[in-house]
C-alpha cells in the first residue's frame, strides 16, 4: 500500500523538506482589500505585514476549495497511491478538517483519511514531516497514525501577543475579555487549551520581558516533568531580530534541547498580529 502525505502552507515546511520526505503541500488563500493571494506563493511574509499594516480591516482567510482538494487527491490516486493522510490545523481555528471530513465520505479512488494537527504552525509541519518519513519507510496506515498521536499528545506552546485586537476581531480568541492587556500594558500568555484546542489566554503579566519570563517557565516546567526530552521552536511575526535574540537566549538557558527557528507566515500571521512571538515544543522525534 502506497501512503501519500498532504499538509496545507500554515506548516510552514520549506520546500526542500517537503521534496526530501514527499509531503505535498496545499497553500492557503489570504484576501487583503479584494484580492485574494495564496500563502508561499505569490506573497512574501513580509509583503503580507507590510500591507497588513496599512489596511482599515484585517485581512481575511479562507479554505482552500474542494474542488482543489479533490484534484490534489485524484492526481495522486493517478500516480499509484492507495491512502492519503491530510494533515491540517486545528479543526477549532479552521473548518478546513471538517470540510475534508465530508469530502472523504465519497471517495472511492483513493483512500482519504484527514488528520486534524490540533495546533498549527511548524509543529503541525513536523507531523507532516514525520508521516511522510514512515510512509517511505513503507509503516502500515494505523502505524503512522499510532506515533502521530503520540507525537501530538507532546505538544505545547506558549504565545506572547503584543496586541490581541486580530485575535479578538478574528474570534479566535474564545476567553476575549482578555483584551483589556491592550489599554493596561497588561500581556495576556496565550495557548490552546488542553480539552477544547481553542487559543485561550491562561495568565496575565505586565511587561513583554515577565512574559518571556513566564513563558520560559512553562517550558521549564513541562521539561523536568517529562520522561523523554522536547524540541523546542521559537516563532516570531515579521520580528526576526527578536526571534534570534530570544534564540540564542534559550540556547544558553536549555543547552541540551534542539532549538530551531521558525515564524508565523500570513495565514497565521493575520489572527496574532505583527511582532507576535511563540515558543512551542513536542518530543523530540530524532532523539527517540
Amino acid at each position: 500500500m502506497r501512503i501519500a502525505v498532504v499538509t496545507d502552507s500554515s506548516s510552514y515546511l520549506s520546500k526542500q523538506e517537503a521534496q526530501e520526505y514527499g509531503v505535498h503541500i496545499v497553500s492557503l488563500p489570504v484576501i487583503m482589500e479584494g484580492h485574494t493571494y495564496h500563502e508561499g506563493v505569490d506573497i512574501s511574509t513580509a509583503d503580507f505585514y507590510e500591507k497588513m499594516r496599512n489596511m482599515d480591516e484585517l485581512p481575511k482567510t479562507s479554505q482552500p476549495s474542494l474542488g482543489e482538494m479533490d484534484k490534489l487527491y485524484d492526481q495522486l490516486a493517478d500516480e499509484g497511491y492507495d491512502i492519503v493522510i491530510s494533515i491540517h490545523l486545528a479543526a477549532t481555528i479552521s473548518g478546513f478538517i471538517n470540510s475534508l471530513h465530508t469530502l472523504a465520505a465519497s471517495k472511492t479512488n483513493i483512500k482519504l483519511v484527514p488528520y486534524d494537527s490540533q495546533i498549527t504552525i511548524r509543529l503541525m509541519g513536523y507531523l507532516a514531516l514525520q508521516a511522510g518519513k514512515m510512509a517511505q519507510e513503507g509503516l502500515n496506515l494505523d502505524t503512522i497514525l499510532s506515533r502521530l498521536d503520540m507525537l501530538r499528545a507532546t505538544i505545547d506552546e506558549n504565545f506572547i501577543v503584543k496586541d490581541l485586537t486580530n485575535l479578538v476581531k478574528g474570534g479566535r480568541l474564545s476567553n476575549a475579555s482578555a483584551v483589556i492587556g491592550n489599554m493596561l500594558n497588561i500581556k495576556p500568555l496565550l495557548t490552546f487549551d488542553d480539552e477544547t484546542d481553542e487559543i485561550v489566554a491562561y495568565g496575565k503579566v505586565r511587561s513583554e520581558k515577565k512574559a518571556y519570563l513566564k513563558s520560559e517557565e512553562r517550558f521549564r516546567r513541562a521539561q523536568a516533568e517529562a520522561k523523554f526530552p522536547y524540541r523546542l521552536v521559537v516563532l516570531d511575526a515579521n520580528d526576526p531580530k527578536e526571534n534570534d535574540r530570544w534564540t540564542a537566549h534559550l540556547r544558553e538557558e536549555f543547552p541540551d534541547i534542539t532549538i530551531e527557528q521558525s515564524y508565523f507566515g500570513p495565514v497565521i500571521g493575520t489572527h496574532l498580529g505583527e511582532k507576535a512571538m511563540a515558543i512551542a515544543w513536542m518530543k523530540d522525534f530524532d532523539r527517540v
